[in-house]
């Protein structure tokens, strides 16, 4: 931490500075936590987010929000399952290599949008959890439940968990 870019004097803002950010790939992680084998086991693993940006705006309901996620970054330390999941039967990474999300509404405990996974686009809603806003940069840990179906990711039902349980937390950095 350099010192521009130091935690803000007290009393703490509840929103970050208006302006643009860009979203800290390297600082910036997706957790999931699933079921497999008819819900008997849990699953954990990780997806990579590419970037993304931010802008908050006054009022905070007009901020946008542009999440990209590398689909083929899906990771649970089982290469097996992780090259199937990566393949046409769920993802079809190769045809399909981003998953986006665009915020159409802001506030300060939830972020809507559309999720688009596998070329098909739905909306969804994340919690935010906390929020640890800084002089230049701004960490949100958000929390969501998707149903792959939702999706058309419909191979192995029943074999594989239906819902993942989404954790992401995202460091954005003032531009």
């Amino acid at each position: 931490m350099d010192a521009t870019d130091k935690p803000t004097a007290e009393p703490t803002p509840t929103t970050p500075r208006l302006g643009r950010y860009t979203i800290s790939a390297d600082r910036s992680s997706i957790t999931f936590t699933s079921r497999h084998l008819f819900g008997l086991l849990p699953v954990r693993g990780t997806f990579a987010i590419l970037g993304g940006t931010v802008e908050v705006a006054e009022p905070l309901s007009g901020s946008r929000v542009r999440v990209e996620v590398e689909a083929a970054s899906f990771g649970t330390g089982n290469d097996r399952r992780d090259t199937d999941v990566r393949s046409a039967r769920f993802l079809d990474t190769d045809r399909h290599p981003l998953i986006t999300f665009v915020a159409e509404r802001v506030d300060t405990t939830s972020v809507s949008g559309t999720l688009t996974v596998c070329g098909i686009s739905r909306p969804a809603s994340l919690a935010i959890v906390r929020t640890e806003i800084r002089t230049a940069s701004f960490t949100v840990r958000a929390t969501t439940r998707v149903d792959r179906t939702d999706f058309a990711v419909t191979a192995a039902r029943g074999l594989a968990g239906r819902h993942l349980g989404l954790t992401l937390d995202v460091t954005c950095v003032l531009t």
